[in-house]
């Protein structure tokens, strides 16, 4: 379930842009069932008993997620804003707040995990295959919109896409932060390969454990899939991933340094709007 609200956005503002998607918290929360549904939605038909079976576990597991979850988003974000406040966005300390978003995520994972464990072994062979086949499609379709494209029409791309994400959030870049923009874009070279690669990789990971569902090593292969996944990356996008990392860190420190005042003042009104749409959550108030 976390992975389509973390995935492509900005490695310190993950959880937060994620959530932050919809104009109001608790309108993503109210509409997460069709936003998110594990995303089996987008590789298979479901039958009417799965579909029910999928909406009491994510009904189930928002509640605990909104209960127990949200209130460490508070105080993450709370040491988001302060940096921002003091000036000490560093790469250590998004190091840190990086950690911390990646612990929140593999909490959300664990508490999943047996949910879609049952969900999935109850799977027909026509589901598999329909997930076997979207499955290659979405490969394709990855393929052809990110790769086979010359490198510097997708180091462009990369650069245009970054810089829609980040001017919600800082306002119009300066020519100065353009730049910087691109430059990092550049760094990262073609790892459009290697991220659809291991994409791929982890997919056929999934199918074959599927065609174990009916053994007793399903539960714990699929759990590392879930909850492990990058002891399963491929050689090549470990690296890669190290680097986009590390890309996205300077990138981000560079940013700040470079902002404007207004800039900075932007910035904290955002993250301002989004920890009171957490707090005005329902269930924070009891």
């Amino acid at each position: 379930m976390p992975s389509r609200l973390t995935h492509a956005l900005l490695l310190i503002l993950g959880i937060t842009l994620a959530l932050a998607a919809c104009s109001r918290i608790d309108l993503a929360y109210r509409n997460l069932d069709r936003l998110v549904p594990w995303s089996l939605g987008d590789y298979l038909d479901m039958n009417r008993e799965q579909k029910r079976l999928l909406d009491e576990q994510l009904k189930a597991h928002l509640a605990w997620h909104c209960k127990t979850q949200l209130p460490g988003y508070l105080d993450w974000l709370d040491r988001v804003r302060l940096m921002v406040a003091s000036d000490t966005v560093t790469d250590a300390a998004l190091r840190q707040r990086t950690a911390e978003a990646r612990q929140a995520i593999g909490r959300v994972a664990e508490q999943i995990t047996p949910s879609a464990t049952e969900l999935l072994r109850g799977m027909s062979d026509k589901q598999v295959s329909e997930m076997r086949r979207a499955f290659r499609e979405d490969i394709e379709q990855r393929q052809k919109a990110y790769v086979d494209t010359p490198l510097p029409e997708q180091v462009e791309n990369r650069a245009k896409r970054m810089q829609k994400r980040l001017e919600p959030w800082l306002g119009e870049l300066s020519a100065e932060q353009r730049l910087r923009v691109m430059s990092w874009s550049q760094a990262l070279g073609d790892q459009n390969r290697q991220w659809i690669a291991n994409r791929a990789h982890w997919q056929q990971q999934l199918v074959l454990v599927m065609d174990q569902r009916a053994t007793p090593s399903f539960e714990p292969r699929l759990a590392q899939l879930l909850q492990r996944k990058e002891s399963l990356w491929t050689p090549e996008y470990r690296l890669a991933f190290q680097n986009t990392e590390r890309q996205a860190r300077s990138l981000l420190v560079d940013l700040l340094k470079q902002s404007s005042p207004a800039q900075r003042q932007f910035l904290q009104q955002r993250l301002g709007k989004v920890r009171a749409d957490f707090s005005e959550l329902k269930c924070l108030k009891g």
